[in-house]
């Protein structure tokens, strides 16, 4: 197509509410379309230094879509600032009086795809201090808002209601993401017509899933400090829910056996409850208290395959670093983003998407 790039805004309310899955199903889409497809994320937040002769900064989730898009160098646009802690004081002291939504505009001017999508910062209102909040880079622009937004149930509406008030006809449309399967059905009969009504397009309901929301092995290890006692060969393996092995063993078996893929976290000295775990679907054993395990529970973990880690922190400790990760996912699995396109093309409406486009579509 020879048309003038056409640019659309992703942007989300909060962080981690799923603008990269619906990116990545976006842009499988598109191509499958015949539609060439830029990507830009102007503001750096997660990146990492390295230094090949000269210094560089590398925006890991601008090169892991990159590459999952299957995008071209000269498609991928790298941030015009990094975000961190000198960036933040050189702005508030007046040091930093760069134009920022103009070098955006110069940085995506010669790009010739037909849709150019920029991933704004991680809720609309991030990234004011050097006008480049999701509202203004729109602005800029002249783009659509095509936002992100979890599922909460108490709170959805009235922060759409609101949210279009501000953003009005710049708000393309929205994807409810992350949505409980006991609301889905709220979801579609009662929430989506009703934004509908009040000019709201409503693109997709998409159901919460275990696999997006998991975390493996090497992720806890990570964020743990923890030492693995067994099975460092995998550490791959995906954890969807968490359990604590507190209990007798007859009540923490039958617990564990409804619960699926876990991490358990038990103290170092409940031979026990590991044993009983280790016998279900576990997907990794945590220890605590600074107690080894027994020889027994470190040879039927390797006959299992599952990884056993020790940890310094307590119980409460442990629990809570845990949940934090669960909490802040990221979508860097091969089989993450296979879940997030499936559930694209299941539950977006596309053809939908691709009438709001001021081109033909073959």
């Amino acid at each position: 197509m020879t048309n003038s790039t056409q640019h659309i805004v992703v942007a989300s309310t909060e962080p981690y509410s799923g603008k990269s899955a619906v990116l990545l199903g976006l842009v499988q889409s598109l191509k499958q379309k015949g539609i060439s497809v830029a990507y830009s994320k102007p503001i750096g937040t997660v990146w990492h230094d390295e230094q090949n002769g000269r210094f560089t900064r590398i925006e890991d989730d601008l090169r892991f879509l990159g590459e999952a898009f299957g995008l071209k160098e000269t498609e991928v646009r790298s941030p015009v600032l990094f975000l961190d802690e000198a960036t933040v004081a050189q702005r508030l002291t007046g040091q930093d009086q760069t134009d920022y939504p103009q070098k955006l505009k110069d940085d995506l001017g010669a790009i010739a795809s037909d849709i150019t999508f920029i991933e704004a910062p991680k809720s609309l209102w991030e990234g004011s201090l050097f006008n480049l909040s999701a509202g203004e880079i729109a602005t800029t622009l002249g783009a659509k808002i095509l936002l992100v937004i979890p599922y909460h149930h108490k709170l959805l509406v009235d922060s759409l209601l609101t949210i279009y008030r501000f953003l009005g006809d710049r708000l393309m449309g929205v994807v409810i993401n992350k949505i409980p399967p006991e609301a889905l059905e709220t979801a579609e009969t009662q929430i989506k017509p009703f934004l509908s009504q009040r000019g709201i397009d409503v693109y997709g309901l998409v159901p919460a899933d275990r696999i997006l929301r998991s975390v493996t092995v090497r992720e806890l290890v990570k964020r743990l400090n923890a030492e693995v006692l067994c099975r460092a060969n995998r550490l791959d393996l995906m954890v969807e829910s968490l359990t604590i092995g507190a209990m007798n063993v007859n009540s923490a078996l039958k617990y564990f056996r409804q619960r699926q893929n876990m991490a358990v976290v038990t103290g170092g000295d409940r031979t026990d409850l590991q044993l009983a775990a280790l016998e279900t679907s576990t997907q990794c054993l945590i220890l605590t208290g600074h107690v080894a395990p027994q020889e027994i529970i470190l040879n039927r973990a390797e006959d299992l395959e599952i990884p056993i880690l020790s940890v310094d922190y307590d119980t409460l400790t442990t629990v809570e670093i845990i949940d934090q990760a669960f909490n802040h996912v990221r979508l860097q699995e091969p089989i993450k983003v296979e879940v997030a396109q499936t559930l694209f093309q299941k539950h977006f409406d596309f053809e939908r998407f691709l009438a709001q486009m001021p081109f033909p579509v073959a």
